[in-house]
């Protein structure tokens, strides 16, 4: 399927620009329906699961990329890994019609921020694009309100983190490490978390950066299961 751009959004600046990728062209059509009507979002362009989306990327990067998985799980999740490879501020939304646990497992790898049925609402699904590109992470509420999802999503970074006989040491977070983890987990960013505590935004990404390295995780998403399931934070 080529990519089909929209000349129109090199003059859309300060607004959501949003690229689309599905094999499905009924899919794509309503999607872009939703848009349409929504004056802060404007769609840079619409194209299938290829290489070709890179490369049309890298010429016009998006605030955040929606990509429907169904009939490329793994070639779409292996999209996925490249676009945040390449463009690490890109937010990639992973939409299938078909979701489990499994899958949202492999969206987590892949580094996606949102992982969202495609039985969502219009509304919904603008929403959600509207709190990925403010940095949110939406996708961490699957875990926090579904505690025995997380502890399988857990395992599995476990076993596949589990490179060596001897499982990773996790060492103590402190007081004000485990309150910031807190806030993360309830969807604050750290722009809100250092209003909330009367710190500096450097302060909490520093802390940020040394609960990743104590709980050996390589997202803030992950960090989170691997708390919850220390008991470290509660769920609320």
């Amino acid at each position: 399927m080529p990519i089909q751009p929209e000349k129109k959004a090199m003059n859309n600046s300060g607004k959501i620009q949003i690229f689309i990728i599905s094999q499905q062209s009924l899919f794509l059509q309503a999607v872009e329906q939703t848009f349409s009507d929504t004056p802060d979002i404007v769609l840079l362009g619409t194209t299938g699961v290829s290489e070709e989306v890179l490369k049309a990327i890298d010429n016009l990067p998006p605030d955040v990329t929606l990509l429907d998985v169904d009939g490329q799980v793994e070639n779409g999740l292996d999209l996925a890994r490249k676009i945040k490879q390449r463009s690490p501020n890109i937010g990639v939304i992973v939409l299938t019609s078909a979701p489990d646990d499994n899958q949202l497992f492999l969206a987590l790898k892949a580094q996606a921020v949102a992982y969202l049925s495609k039985e969502v609402t219009a509304q919904q699904l603008v929403e959600t694009v509207r709190r990925v590109a403010k940095g949110e992470h939406p996708i961490n509420e699957s875990l926090i309100t579904r505690p025995k999802l997380a502890e399988h999503v857990l395992q599995q970074f476990q076993e596949l983190s589990s490179r060596s006989e001897s499982e990773a040491y996790i060492s103590p977070l402190t007081p004000r490490e485990i309150e910031i983890l807190q806030y993360i987990a309830q969807g604050y960013l750290n722009k809100q978390i250092a209003a909330e505590l009367g710190i500096s935004e450097q302060t909490i990404k520093n802390h940020v950066t040394s609960i990743l390295r104590k709980l050996n995780a390589n997202a803030r998403t992950e960090a989170v299961v691997v708390a919850i399931r220390q008991g470290l934070i509660k769920i609320t």
